[in-house]
């Protein structure tokens, strides 16, 4: 899919660019859902870049692990709710991308305030239940980090999700073992996660290399195969934190540190300029 990973790579760019330009901000994750965020929104998802806050008629994505809003951000602009010259005020004063997505700031595409780690799910399981109340065929898509899953609201929404077979509802977790403090097994000790999402009733897809654009867009149409079967659908993605940038790749010291202004220029060097920098 040479398309989908020509706008990756420039995705990634504008990353890396926005969170340097603001000084702060979370390149890590953000690089390693590069793939997913952009696969979504230019294959899989059912969406309309005009916006209608009440997404009717449409899919919905809620982006709970809200501080990679860079990789949101960016993919936003470059599918066409925003001019890509806007990615350029990111973290800035009186910006409408703030370093956690916020709805009072009426940016396009951001449907739920996601700063509070563990929220987005209960959040996407409302909005799934929404669209069964109106009869809409649409999809509740929604991305959780794995450190994200040491909230415990998260398995109350788990639990909830399965009882009531909310099963137009798809999550996927970003499985990529990193988090601010250290590994995820040695902060939290998460265990199999895909095994735990079963055992609460979940459906389960496995993308072996969430970095492998084929692979996500292959994951996603069997999760989306798998709507309306009784069961939510949980999709255990394994990713690279900081995926694109060697010097980045598997360190979690880069879960929420800018590069400077040569380490901006390295990374840069490795990952292609095909659409144009804003």
């Amino acid at each position: 899919m040479p398309e989908l990973k020509s706008i990756a790579s420039q995705i990634r760019r504008d990353i890396l660019r926005m969170v340097n330009g603001a000084s702060s901000g979370h390149p890590g994750g953000s690089l390693g859902c590069t793939e997913f965020l952009t696969g979504l929104y230019f294959s899989i998802l059912d969406h309309n870049p005009k916006f209608n806050m009440d997404a009717t008629n449409e899919d919905v994505f809620v982006l709970s692990n809200g501080h990679i809003s860079p990789v949101f951000y960016a993919t936003l602009a470059r599918s066409g709710y925003f001019d890509i010259k806007e990615l350029a005020t990111f973290r800035k004063l009186n910006s409408r991308l703030q370093g956690h997505p916020t709805t009072h700031e009426h940016l396009p595409g951001v449907r739920i305030a996601s700063g509070s780690l563990g929220q987005g799910l209960s959040v996407a399981i409302g909005a799934a239940l929404t669209k069964k109340l109106n009869k809409e065929k649409n999809i509740v898509f929604s991305l959780h980090g794995d450190g994200e899953l040491e909230e415990g609201q998260i398995w109350e929404a788990v639990l909830f999700a399965a009882h009531h077979k909310v099963d137009n509802l798809i999550s996927t977790i970003d499985w990529n073992g990193q988090q601010i403090d250290g590994t995820t097994q040695v902060v939290g000790g998460l265990g199999n996660i895909g095994e735990k999402f079963e055992a609460f009733g979940w459906s389960i897809v496995e993308i072996k290399d969430g970095n492998d654009m084929d692979q996500v867009i292959a994951g996603l149409n069997s999760a989306k195969a798998l709507v309306g079967n009784g069961k939510p659908i949980a999709v255990m993605m394994h990713t690279v934190m900081g995926k694109g940038v060697d010097f980045m790749e598997n360190d979690h010291n880069w879960h929420g540190v800018a590069p400077n202004d040569e380490q901006l220029k390295k990374a840069l060097a490795q990952l292609p300029e095909t659409l144009g920098d804003y």
